[in-house]
């Protein structure tokens, strides 16, 4: 299994902590978003990583060197997103288009996820497109919502109408068999617009789920968290304290 990994973005909304450094090095206990990120994918059988660098791509290209050393067995290469100020993650994952072939993940570089909610996701179906989602009671203008018929994907996107929200992605999508390639041709589709270049590959996703195939694998009660302001980042870490990603280091 193989995954891709967006880690384009500063994090501006954390400034002053992404004024040195892109939000995937943020320190949580003393190591990188990333490294966990990858610790996580590791203990999973995932293999070969590439991440989408951009804002401080020299220093995660510093990291990832420490990291290969300890973690020979996992093949962990770099994609540099040369437009990342400029566009959105959908440019991003353009620019990762020739990984996503056969069976891979697709990850937010700014989430990260207990194991067990990757170990559920991957032991799903073999549907084409899996999008993970957790719930809660209320959801934010920030969240990425989904609506839902059973498990079946209908809608995603941050301005859903709140009375029929089911629940939010978490940022991380596995993709099996035709799913990747369905995905590439949604991307290139989109991408004939100029206007595309400031969009979010999730609305791709929307697009595609008008298909009925795109379906999702649920963690509700498992820990998670996506990281996009300083309170996120300290539940975070308090995660990563706590021991809730459930690896052994």
């Amino acid at each position: 299994m193989k995954a891709v990994i967006l880690s384009a973005g500063q994090g501006k909304r954390l400034l002053p902590k992404t004024s040195d450094k892109p939000k995937c090095l943020l320190p949580l206990d003393g190591r990188s978003v990333l490294s966990w990120q990858l610790e996580v994918l590791a203990a999973n059988g995932v293999d070969r990583v590439t991440v989408v660098t951009g804002y401080g791509a020299d220093l995660v290209d510093e990291e990832l060197a420490g990291y290969r050393r300890e973690h020979p067995g996992q093949q962990v290469e770099t994609l540099y997103n040369c437009d990342y100020a400029t566009s959105d993650n959908l440019v991003s994952c353009w620019q990762a288009r020739a990984e996503m072939v056969g069976d891979f993940l697709l990850i937010n570089g700014d989430t990260i996820f207990e194991k067990n909610a990757l170990k559920r996701l991957l032991a799903g179906n073999g549907r084409p497109v899996t999008v993970t989602i957790s719930r809660k009671d209320e959801y934010d203008a920030d969240d990425m919502k989904v609506c839902l018929e059973g498990e079946r994907l209908v809608r995603i996107g941050k301005d859903l109408d709140l009375q029929k929200v089911d629940g939010e992605s978490i940022g991380m999508i596995l993709f099996r068999d035709r799913g990747g390639a369905w995905f590439r041709d949604s991307m290139e589709r989109a991408l004939a617009t100029e206007a595309a270049r400031r969009r979010w590959y999730l609305s791709v996703i929307d697009t595609m789920a008008s298909a009925g195939e795109v379906w999702t694998c649920s963690i509700a009660g498992m820990a998670w968290q996506e990281i996009d302001y300083p309170a996120d980042l300290e539940e975070a870490d308090r995660l990563v304290k706590d021991c809730r990603l459930g690896l052994s280091l």
